[in-house]
């Protein structure tokens, strides 16, 4: 990646596919592999890249890292003369050549052979020998002579005689464990769970953690595997920001933006008192873990106007020519209640400072954070905070949450972020989402995408206004195409209503204290968890859906619709998906599937079961769909080759 610059990225158990292009003088043959080793230097069993299409001396091949860590590997092509010796002799004796025409050609092929004897496992050697032997006993005849040499075709392949090796440079590739692949997030403010609220959404009772520990086995239940939180620190009191993002607040009673980190309360090592405390906050954690979620901590690096570095390290921040702390702006916004970080004036101090934090928050149980607006600091700071965070502890994880510029977004990746926020959400055409997979499944050696159909900040129009089908097509899309997705709590409840001429929530919960009515919801059936727990089972259950470089899309001749496939190499499992963009109306479409990428040869007929029905149909490459989106807007297929 960047030529080297940057490690590569995988997974515990992902078949990585390694490439290059390999050529010679000559008609030789020629041999390539992979030698890679593991995160301590232990040597990986050698592995022999395949030649791709004729003529444009590409090769390929996969490893499979099975440890976290940082792994290595360089690529070698050789000489390899038993395969040019195979080559020449089954050639000449198509030809009709006899033994007189053969004679030099045995001679030499059984040289060959005394070297690979001593290349060879010490259970193959004697049979090695014993092909050598035959090549050279002239009582035998051409047939007996050759055929034990030419049967060494497969052993000779996985240990080759080489000669005239070049070898390229060293080639790094880290390895997570699996979830930083694979994920399914739920974001909820622990301090709406559990709230009481009075007229005018004004404060009667504050969630806390011990209340919110209660909502953690319904978003088990769900299927979920990590749980975000925003932050959990103490809330700034200066110029605090009442509800809607309104200038003045209530004084004790609008209870600001976690965002708004810092007060006379403590920092970003500290919680917020109303939560609890330290150690409720491990309770938490415990509970999460008991009930198979992981905690996901966001890390804001900003503060608000009493933060205690404005006052112990004024010079961590922008002072204006007035002599007044720049406060945050993305004009038009304004963000009175948080001054962004200058990492320019004390880039040493800053960084063992934010070290510090990160440090003690892992200590304390947390193994992923979700960074927020990571693209408005140096990226050679996050290159070095996430490296020395690394070498403390490799499994943890970070999620840039990073709306901006591809590029950015990209460099990101490659200084060593786990995943990365998108721009799923604005991708609502099927054409649109077919290009914009192609992209992220392209950049997937250094980013990774985590969809999100929602967020606190981002209420999309497509949920505003195309009702609960519309809901369940964007869940559909973010759970079945990334192998990591996420969600915002309220989706499952169908919110939809906007602040005027703005993409985010009224009456938003950054500003205010939210409980929700979980189990009247369950009651009269307005809910979407079901839905949602059925697709993150699919998921679970098929090894398929837990990758992103197995993605191929298919033909439909309705631009209305999406078809896409995913398939496991290694257990043959295959989800092929027809999703609709179309909330409102019916749509019909004719499918014309690529049918080796399910597995299937071109003729083959096959068994469909809809995951989500439970309907099962009979297909070929050719197939007619109607979706109804208002029955189910989406057909999800695990394929069953008649065999």
């Amino acid at each position: 990646m960047s030529c080297g610059r940057y490690p590569a990225k995988a997974v515990v158990g992902e078949l990585v596919p390694i490439s290059a292009v390999s050529y010679r003088e000559g008609h030789h043959s020629l041999g390539v592999n992979v030698v890679w080793q593991g995160p301590h230097g232990e040597a990986e069993p050698f592995t022999r890249l395949v030649p791709g299409e004729p003529g444009l001396d590409q090769w390929h091949g996969v490893i499979k890292p099975d440890r976290v860590g940082r792994w290595t590997f360089t690529v070698e092509a050789f000489d390899d003369p038993y395969l040019t010796w195979r080559n020449a002799v089954t050639k000449k004796i198509g030809a009709g050549q006899g033994l007189e025409d053969l004679a030099n050609d045995l001679a030499e092929g059984a040289d060959v052979l005394d070297l690979a004897s001593k290349i060879v496992p010490q259970a193959e050697e004697e049979r090695v020998r014993a092909a050598a032997a035959a090549l050279r006993d002239e009582d035998r005849s051409l047939f007996s002579r050759v055929s034990p040499a030419l049967d060494l075709e497969e052993l000779l392949w996985q240990h080759p005689v080489r000669q005239l090796v070049t070898t390229t440079r060293s080639y790094v590739i880290w390895v997570d464990r699996q979830r930083a692949l694979y994920s399914s997030w739920y974001e909820f403010f622990p301090r709406s769970e559990g709230a009481e609220i009075g007229p005018d959404a004004t404060p009667i009772k504050h969630g806390t953690f011990k209340t919110a520990s209660e909502r953690i086995p319904a978003v088990a239940a769900m299927g979920f595997d990590v749980l975000y939180l925003p932050p959990i620190h103490p809330i700034g009191k200066i110029n605090r920001k009442g509800r809607n993002n309104t200038l003045v607040a209530r004084p004790g009673i609008d209870v600001g933006s976690p965002w708004a980190i810092g007060s006379d309360e403590g920092g970003h090592d500290a919680i917020n008192p109303l939560l609890g405390t330290l150690e409720d906050f491990r309770d938490f954690i415990g509970v999460a873990h008991a009930n198979g979620l992981e905690i996901a901590m966001d890390l804001a690096l900003q503060a608000a106007p009493d933060h205690p570095w404005v006052k112990t390290h004024p010079e961590w921040f922008t002072t204006r020519a007035d002599g007044t702390i720049a406060y945050a702006e993305n004009p038009p916004k304004k963000y009175q209640d948080i001054y962004p970080i200058n990492f320019d004036n004390d880039p040493k101090g800053l960084r063992e400072e934010v070290l510090r934090i990160v440090l003690h928050w892992v200590e304390n149980g947390v193994k992923i954070f979700r960074v927020d607006n990571p693209h408005t600091k140096t990226l050679n700071f996050w290159q070095w905070l996430i490296s020395k965070i690394k070498a403390v502890d490799p499994d943890v994880l970070f999620l840039a949450e990073a709306f901006t510029r591809p590029a950015m977004m990209g460099g990101l990746g490659k200084i060593g972020f786990t995943q990365s926020y998108t721009y799923f959400t604005w991708r609502t055409t099927a054409w649109e989402m077919r290009e914009y997979m192609g992209q992220l499944k392209a950049s997937l050696d250094y980013m990774r995408p985590n969809f999100w159909p929602n967020t606190p900040d981002i209420l999309h129009e497509s949920l505003q206004h195309g009702g609960p089908p519309m809901f369940k097509i964007r869940t559909v899309l973010a759970s079945m195409l990334s192998p990591s997705w996420g969600m915002y709590a309220g989706l499952e409840l169908f919110e939809h209503v906007n602040r005027p001429g703005a993409e985010e929530y009224i009456d938003n919960e950054k500003f205010e204290l939210k409980p929700r009515d979980w189990a009247g919801a369950e009651r009269t059936g307005r809910t979407l968890a079901p839905y949602i727990t059925k697709l993150n089972a699919i998921r679970r259950e098929n090894p398929a859906l837990q990758w992103l470089r197995n993605l191929e899309f298919h033909e439909i001749d309705n631009p209305s619709l999406l078809c896409w496939s995913k398939r496991d190499p290694e257990t043959g499992n295959t989800v092929l998906v027809i999703c609709s963009f179309d909330s409102a109306n019916v749509q019909w479409g004719n499918t014309t599937l690529d049918m080796p990428t399910l597995g299937l040869d071109w003729h083959e007929r096959f068994t469909v079961t809809d995951q989500i029905s439970g309907a099962t149909y009979e297909w070929g490459q050719h197939n007619a769909v109607r979706i109804d989106p208002y029955v189910e807007p989406a057909h999800v297929f695990v394929v069953h080759p008649r065999r």
